[in-house]
């Protein structure tokens, strides 16, 4: 089986590609699997006609045209699109993005992951991970989050790891987060044991893919 992976930013990507080799198996044995990160999640256009500046390269503003292309395409068996939900309703952002493949003719065969509220969520269903990379992190902190919450997600991580905090990083301003999330995907990443992870969200993540895997 072949999968295309879409996700949101370059940093989840990151994170994507250690993840789903604990999930599937090394790339090519059996499955194969391409990962495209966006800048940023966009916003759903009101209809597949609708041409979005591909330049802007914005995950959902681009999403029609994908699969309308991935479901004319034979070589692709499945897509992955995995977002951020933020401030969404999931059930309402599900069914909303659902509808966008039940107007493709023909349709892909398409699974949609949501993190709950962001990706480092995920980080925080596994916090020993966490305290493996950074053995400085405050637990305080970590244990104050309550998982798949919208409580500011990547903020808290931050405040545990990140000298100074969130406070410290705003005050610096961009590049920084972005710098910081690809750092946690990088030294986070490889101590995660996907049996383990207590997220919901990631475990839908997880358990989709096995399933698409069959």
């Amino acid at each position: 089986m072949h999968i295309e992976f879409l996700v949101e930013d370059s940093s989840g990507e990151k994170m994507l590609a250690q993840l789903v080799p604990k999930i599937l198996g090394a790339h090519g044995a059996p499955h194969t699997w391409r990962m495209k990160a966006y800048k940023g999640i966009g916003r759903i256009p009101p209809g597949l006609s609708v041409k979005a500046d591909p330049a802007k390269r914005m995950l959902l503003d681009q999403l029609p045209r994908l699969l309308q292309g991935y479901g004319k395409t034979v070589s692709i068996d499945a897509v992955v699109v995995v977002l951020d939900t933020d401030s969404r309703e999931c059930s309402a952002f599900l069914t909303e993005l659902k509808s966008l493949v039940a107007k493709c003719q023909p349709a892909p065969r398409t699974l949609f992951r949501l993190a709950i509220e962001e990706m480092e969520a995920w980080y925080l269903g596994d916090r020993q991970s966490i305290l493996k990379a950074y053995p400085r992190a405050k637990r305080d902190v970590i244990d104050r989050y309550a998982q798949d919450s919208v409580c500011g997600t990547w903020e808290l991580l931050a405040d545990a790891i990140y000298p100074g905090g969130i406070a410290a990083i705003k005050k610096s301003g961009w590049p920084l987060p972005g710098q910081i999330k690809h750092e946690w995907a990088e030294k986070i990443t490889p101590f995660m044991d996907i049996n383990q992870n207590t997220s919901p969200s990631f475990m839908k993540l997880r358990d989709g893919l096995l399933k698409l895997a069959l």
